[in-house]
């Protein structure tokens, strides 16, 4: 019965998920949005200051592509070689490989140009949806899913949740504090990010399932 209710869980937030990125997509397509990306970007880059740049430049370093590469292979040789979990080996793979194919190709599709208010960084390509808080959200959110798993306390799974949730959120609050990404481009990124990731724990935890039954 506990998972069944998980699938029909995992099930319910991928529509959700889903449903979310279709109504930013279409709301940047009809450029709707316009007003309520320029007052957060004006609000978030109202609290600049030489340190909290220098602090969320550090974040979105730590959310480009080589920090995200070199923290999945870690993450890989964890799963593997001491926890000797390689179904959720798979799963990770899957999340992560995947998140990065959708945002590319989405971002190839939707064509939006950055935002040219305050730049703080540069960056190039285009901008919806954010690469960065996409892969965050996959990186960091399997990564919760995975430990909660193996984790009993519930002071554990707490600190695991705010974490992730911290690196999550910060990360995509940096993009737009730099002046390279609309508040738009990071919902967006989560919500396809999200809508990905419990996919792929929906498909885990039927195969999972099957295995079970199967024994």
């Amino acid at each position: 019965m506990g998972l069944k209710i998980q699938l029909s869980k995992a099930f319910v937030l991928c529509l959700l998920f889903l449903f979310g990125f279709g109504v930013m997509a279409v709301l940047v397509s009809k450029q709707t949005i316009v007003k309520f990306d320029s007052t957060i970007i004006g609000f978030v880059q109202g609290f600049e200051t030489p340190i909290l740049t220098t602090i969320m430049k550090f974040f979105s370093f730590i959310g480009g592509m080589i920090p995200v590469l070199v923290l999945s292979v870690l993450v890989l040789v964890l799963l593997y070689t001491v926890l000797k979990h390689r179904s959720e080996l798979i799963l990770f793979i899957a999340v992560i490989t995947g998140a990065n194919i959708l945002f590319v190709t989405l971002k190839l599709f939707f064509h939006r140009a950055r935002p040219d208010l305050h730049r703080l960084a540069e960056a190039s390509n285009y901008s919806f949806p954010s690469g960065h808080a996409t892969m965050a959200f996959a990186l960091y959110g399997s990564i919760m899913y995975l430990v909660w798993r193996h984790i009993s306390t519930r002071l554990g799974r707490v600190i695991v949740i705010i974490i992730s949730s911290l690196m999550i959120s910060t990360i995509g609050i940096s993009r737009v504090y730099l002046g390279v990404h609309y508040p738009s481009d990071i919902i967006a990124g989560y919500f396809i990010s999200g809508f990905w990731l419990f996919f792929s724990i929906l498909i885990f935890q039927r195969y999972k399932k099957k295995r079970k039954k199967d024994k």
